[in-house]
C-alpha cells in the first residue's frame, strides 16, 4: 500500500480526469447542438428558396430525414375533405419497391391518427399503438416513429412521418423540437409556393384571355375561337379532354361542336339534352357544375367503352345568366386524378365569361361591318338601276330602230342578236340588283344563301368547312320547289360524308345555265362500299326522277366520291317565251 500522502495525490488526479471527461462530453454536446442548429438553418433556407410546390415538398421530406437521422421519411398532404391523404411524398424507399407495395396510403392507421389529432406523436414501436394496422406486403419493417403536423397559416396542410432512427435508437425530445421547427418553416415555404403558383395561374388565364380577344378582333371564325378557348382551358387545368357544346335552335338540346384530347372523336357530334345532363345543368343554371368521377355520374352519357379512362370533370358555361349563356365547356381529367377544386373553377368561370364578352364584341363589330356592306350594296344597286340599265335599254332601243334601215340581211341579223344580248344583260343586272338589295328577311330564303348555310352548318360535324362554288342565276332561274330539293340533297350528301367517308376535304358546286341545274358534291374519302346502305342515295335519285333529272356517282382521280345531281329548270322568262311561241 502506498502512503497517505500518495493517496491524496491520486485523488485530485482522478477528480481532474472526471472533470475533463465531463467537460469534453459537454463540448461534444455543444458542438453537436451547434452542428444540428447549422443543419436546421441550412434546411430552413433550402426549403424557403423553393417556389415550386412539388419541389418544396420534396425538399422538406429530405431535410427532415437528415435532421433527425431517419432512414425513411414521408410527407402526406391532407385532401380537401380533411379526412384522407390526397398526395404522398417519400424518401428512403426505392421506386421499384414503391410499385411492388402498391398504392400510397390514404390515411388509415397511425397516419389517420395524426390527421384526426394533429399533434406530435413519438413511438418506440409502431406495432404497439392501438391504431396500428400493420404494413402491406413488400413494405420494409419500421419500428421507431415520429410524426408532426405541418400548418399553413391556421390550417393543417399535412403531416411529416419519420421512421427507423439510424443506429437502432429512439427519437427523442430534441428530435421532436427540431422537426417542429422545420414544420414551421415548411408551412411558410408551402404558403409561398402556393401564392406563387396562384399568381402564375392568374397570369396564364390573363394571357389566354388576351389571346382569345386578339383572335376575335382579328376576324377569326367562331369554330377557330371555340377551339382556342377549349385548348387553353385544357392546358391550364391539366385536363385530358376538352369539349365545347353549343345550343341547337328550337330543339332544347346541346350539340358537341368541338372536342380536343383523349376520346375526343367519341364526343364530336354528340347531342345531349339540357335536362338531366351535366353539360345541360351548367347551361341552364349558368354556373359551373363539377363531378368527382364522370364514370359513375348519372348526368353523363353512361356505359360505352369509348369513355373509358375519364375521371373528374367540370362543366363551365360560356357567358353569364344576365348576358345569356352561349355554350358550355366541359373539362375532364384522367381517371384517378384529383377532382376540380373551387380555386380552379373560379378562374375558369371568369375566363369563360370574359371569352363570351369578347365573342359578343366581335359579333357587334361584324354587325357594324355588315351594315356598312349592305349600305354599299344599296348604293351599287341604285347606280346599276338608275344608270347602267337605263343606258343599256336606250342602246337596245336605238339598235332596234336602226335595224329597220339596214338592208343587208346578215348585218340586220347581227344587230338583232346584239339587241337580244342586251336584253339578257339587263336580266342579269336586275338579278344582281335583287341579290344586292336582299335583307335578312329575304336573303336567307334564297337558294344561294340556303346552300351556304347548309354547308356552314355541316362544318361542325365534318370537322372542316366544305368549299362552295355557285355559277349562274341560282336565285332567279331555279324554282322554289326545285330549290327545296337541292337543299335536302346537299344536306343528305354532306351528312353521308361526315358519317361514312372519313374525308378531309369536300367541294360543293351549284351551277345553272337557265335550263339545267347541276349540284355536285365531291370528297376525298374512302368511297362508297359495295355492301353499304343505299337508302340516302335512293332518296336523292327519287328526288331527281320526280323533277325529270338524274343522279350520277363516280370516283374522281385520286379517290373519294363525286355525286352529281342534275334536274331541268325553267326560268319565268323562258316560260314566258315558250307561251309567246
Amino acid at each position: 500500500m502506498g502512503s497517505p500522502e500518495e493517496a491524496r495525490v491520486r485523488l485530485p488526479q482522478l477528480r481532474l480526469d472526471e472533470l475533463l471527461e465531463e467537460l469534453q462530453a459537454r463540448l461534444d454536446a455543444a458542438r453537436g447542438t451547434r452542428d444540428r442548429v447549422h443543419s436546421l438553418l441550412e434546411a430552413v433556407l433550402s426549403v424557403g428558396r423553393e417556389l415550386d410546390l412539388e419541389q418544396a415538398l420534396r425538399s422538406i421530406v429530405e431535410a427532415a430525414a437528415v435532421l433527425v437521422d431517419a432512414e425513411y421519411a414521408a410527407l402526406g398532404v391532407i385532401g380537401p375533405d380533411g379526412k384522407r391523404l390526397s398526395a404522398f411524398h417519400t424518401v428512403g424507399v426505392a421506386e421499384d419497391l414503391i410499385h411492388r407495395i402498391g398504392p400510397f396510403p390514404e390515411g388509415h392507421g397511425i397516419l389517420g391518427e395524426l390527421i384526426r389529432n394533429p399533434e406530435p406523436l413519438r413511438l418506440a414501436k409502431l406495432s404497439e399503438h392501438p391504431a396500428s394496422y400493420g404494413f402491406p406486403p413488400h413494405h420494409p419493417p419500421m419500428n421507431s416513429f415520429l410524426g408532426v403536423p405541418i400548418r399553413v397559416r391556421d390550417q393543417v396542410f399535412g403531416n411529416l412521418y419519420l421512421t427507423e432512427k439510424r443506429g437502432g435508437g429512439q427519437f427523442d425530445e430534441e428530435d421532436v423540437s427540431v422537426t417542429l421547427t422545420l414544420a414551421v418553416a415548411a408551412g411558410v415555404a408551402i404558403d409561398n409556393a402556393r401564392l406563387y403558383a396562384e399568381s402564375r395561374l392568374r397570369e396564364r388565364w390573363l394571357q389566354a384571355n388576351s389571346e382569345i380577344t386578339h383572335s376575335l378582333m382579328s376576324g377569326a371564325g367562331r369554330t377557330e375561337v371555340l377551339g382556342l378557348i377549349a385548348e387553353r382551358a385544357r392546358e391550364i387545368t391539366g385536363a385530358a379532354l376538352a369539349v365545347v357544346a353549343m345550343p341547337m335552335e328550337d330543339t332544347g338540346s346541346l350539340e358537341v361542336e368541338l372536342a380536343l384530347g383523349q376520346e375526343a372523336e367519341a364526343f364530336r357530334g354528340l347531342v345531349l339534352p339540357v335536362d338531366g345532363s351535366l353539360i345541360g345543368e351548367a347551361f341552364s343554371g349558368a354556373q359551373a357544375v363539377t363531378s368527382a368521377d364522370l364514370a359513375l355520374d348519372e348526368r353523363f352519357p353512361a356505359g360505352p367503352p369509348r369513355f373509358a379512362g375519364l375521371g373528374p370533370g367540370v362543366a363551365v358555361p360560356v357567358g353569364t345568366g344576365e348576358g345569356g349563356v352561349r355554350g358550355v365547356v366541359l373539362l375532364v381529367r384522367e381517371a384517378g386524378q384529383t377532382p376540380f377544386a373551387d380555386k380552379e373553377t373560379e378562374p375558369l368561370q371568369v375566363f369563360s365569361a370574359q371569352a363570351a364578352i369578347a365573342m359578343e364584341l366581335a359579333e357587334r363589330r361584324q354587325d357594324a361591318e355588315q351594315i356598312a356592306v349592305l349600305k354599299d350594296r344599296d348604293r351599287i344597286a341604285r347606280d346599276l338601276h338608275d344608270l347602267a340599265i337605263q343606258r343599256l335599254f336606250a342602246t337596245g332601243m336605238t339598235l332596234q330602230s336602226a335595224g329597220r334601215f339596214i338592208e343587208h340581211a346578215e348585218a340586220s341579223e347581227r344587230v338583232l342578236r346584239a339587241v337580244d344580248d342586251l336584253d339578257e344583260t339587263i336580266k342579269i343586272i336586275r338579278s344582281t340588283i335583287f341579290g344586292l338589295r336582299a335583307r335578312e328577311g329575304t336573303a336567307g330564303t334564297g337558294l344561294r344563301a340556303r346552300v351556304v348555310r347548309v354547308a356552314g352548318e355541316a362544318a361542325s360535324v365534318l370537322g372542316f368547312a366544305p368549299s362552295v362554288r355557285m355559277e349562274g342565276l341560282v336565285d332567279t332561274d331555279v324554282p322554289k320547289e326545285t330549290g327545296d330539293h337541292v337543299v335536302a340533297v346537299l344536306s343528305e350528301a354532306l351528312t353521308n360524308i361526315a358519317r361514312h367517308a372519313r374525308a378531309t376535304r369536300a367541294e360543293v358546286a351549284l351551277i345553272t345555265d337557265g335550263r339545267e341545274l347541276r349540284l355536285s358534291v365531291t370528297d376525298d374519302g374512302v368511297g362508297i362500299p359495295p355492301d353499304g346502305r343505299r337508302s340516302g342515295l335512293r332518296n336523292m335519285a327519287e328526288r331527281a326522277q320526280q323533277l325529270g333529272g338524274r343522279l350520277e356517282l363516280s370516283t374522281p382521280e385520286g379517290g373519294g366520291t363525286r355525286l352529281v345531281w342534275c334536274v331541268p329548270v325553267n326560268s319565268e322568262d323562258d316560260a314566258g317565251a315558250e307561251k309567246k311561241a
